[in-house]
């Protein structure tokens, strides 16, 4: 793990890093295009999907601007946060209204994150807080997840799991919520006493075999507070999960917010956030036997959470926040199978960023030769909106 470190390292001072103003081969910048902005809400972790008819769907949690409420700062967690969705046809025009996907009836949803199947079935995985009062600890006696309890401008939250729903009209109405397995590894239980539902942000995908693979994250140790990676299965197009297998299990290094993929050869990919690494540092995992066993390392790199995307000719578009100033949205492409992360060129997309509050990119392709990267922005500590960059891809 050292030696890949330092080789890591050497790797980046090697190569460095391409600004957007700069041309790197196989990707240009074409131009910026906000796709939802209202000064009354924290709009935040989008994906997106292109539909068969040419509809580009863009998912997106919105909630309360606080702040607008006299309040000292803005959290991810709100009870009136909730799914919504805007769409367009060409990337720049955007409806002004966004659609309601889904609110929870206990608490706010988070990171609705969007997977189109082959037969155009859409799925859109989140997962849910629910504010409770500090005292109610005495009458609850278990092991809950308490949220932002040393914020003083943020409710105490307890943490409900995840869940998934579904369309198969391209987003005109959604059936669910549908509740995926509890993660044997997870110590977490909900106000009710049970065990929590996987969950997580990331995107999911639809291998060869028709199966969909998720990777969830599952709190596996409470003294440090520690999380972990794992690979749920469904082969009935969500309906129902399966518990598979551990994808990144460390003593001391947190794992969660993990984007998975699979590449031609048919290696299911993982591309991981992590905590507690040295540098922030972010990691892959890889499985070569369809998803009874991975491998993780790192990649040698900051920048989080990911996302992977297939080109055309298969090569892999991968962007993903940079929370470091300067602040901005990062690429890289890498071949397809994913092997070349260490010496792949970042790209700098973004780097005028206000704040760390941003990134959660997502992308798509609008056609053969462009690709729509979106992602939550702000300048100046300000209003945080949807915005995205259409770049050319060659």
């Amino acid at each position: 793990m050292k030696t890949l470190f330092c080789f890591s390292i050497i790797a980046f001072c090697f190569f460095g890093s391409v600004s957007a103003q700069d041309k790197l081969p196989g990707i240009r910048k074409v131009k910026d295009v906000i796709i939802y902005k209202d000064s009354l809400f924290y709009s935040a972790f989008p994906s997106v999907v292109k539909r068969p008819n040419g509809e580009i769907l863009v998912a997106f949690r919105r909630a309360p601007e606080r702040r607008l409420f006299g309040e000292q700062g803005i959290a991810h967690t709100d009870p009136n946060s909730y799914m919504v969705m805007v769409r367009s046809r060409n990337a720049e025009n955007w409806t002004k209204e966004p659609d309601l996907i889904f609110a929870y009836p206990f608490g706010g949803s988070q990171d609705p994150c969007l997977l189109q199947l082959k037969d155009e079935t859409l799925i859109c995985t989140s997962y849910t807080w629910s504010p409770i009062c500090p005292n109610a600890d005495s009458i609850l006696n278990r092991k809950i997840s308490l949220i932002n309890s040393k914020k003083n401008y943020s409710p105490v939250f307890t943490f409900l799991g995840g869940y998934l729903v579904r369309s198969t009209n391209g987003g005109k109405k959604w059936q669910g919520p549908f509740y995926p397995p509890h993660v044997p590894a997870d110590i977490q239980v909900d106000v009710w006493g049970k065990p929590l539902p996987a969950y997580n942000r990331g995107a999911l995908c639809e291998g060869k075999n028709g199966k969909l693979f998720w990777a969830v994250a599952a709190k596996d140790a409470d003294s440090p507070s520690k999380t972990s990676v794992y690979l749920m299965i469904s082969e009935n197009k969500g309906l129902t999960w399966d518990y598979s297998c551990p994808v990144a299990v460390d003593e001391k290094i947190s794992f969660n917010e993990t984007s998975i993929y699979e590449t031609p050869k048919g290696d299911l990919v993982a591309f991981l956030r992590t905590a507690n690494m040295p540098d922030q540092l972010s990691c892959i995992a890889r499985s070569t036997d369809g998803g009874k066993s991975f491998q993780w390392q790192s990649m040698g790199f900051y920048g989080y959470p990911l996302h992977a995307l297939m080109l055309p000719d298969r090569r892999v578009l991968l962007t993903y926040g940079y929370r470091n100033t300067p602040y901005g949205i990062r690429a890289r492409i890498l071949n397809p199978e994913c092997t070349d992360f260490e010496t792949a060129q970042e790209f700098i997309i973004r780097d005028d960023g206000g704040s760390g509050d941003l990134g959660y990119s997502w992308s798509t392709m609008l056609d053969k030769n462009r690709a729509l990267v979106v992602y939550y922005f702000n300048h100046d500590n300000g209003t945080r909106y949807i915005a995205g960059t259409i770049l050319e891809i060659n």
